[in-house]
């Protein structure tokens, strides 16, 4: 692609990133108010430590289990060789 166009394309995406977080900000007290007309208040976001944290945990109860799975089925293999060692000596 055209340096230009990355560029153009670059610059087009920061500013919709600072027009929506500009509208966010001026929307934000108009928002504050409905919920306090309406009695709702506002749900807190998973911050991405939480969202990184649970992936992570998940990763690694994945990774436990795929390796006990590993470990008992090299135990099987080496169990069956021995016993097919004895068998034929």
């Amino acid at each position: 692609m055209n340096k230009h166009f990355e560029d153009a394309r670059y610059y087009l995406k920061r500013a919709g990133e600072t027009a929506s977080k500009g509208v966010k900000e001026e929307l934000e007290p108009v928002e504050q108010r409905f919920r306090e007309l309406t009695g709702k208040e506002s749900e807190p976001e998973a911050g991405r430590l939480d969202t990184v944290k649970s992936d992570l945990k998940e990763l690694q109860q994945n990774a436990e289990g795929e390796a006990e799975q590993a470990i008992a089925d090299a135990r099987e293999k080496i169990d069956s060789y021995r016993q097919k060692d004895e068998t034929e000596a």
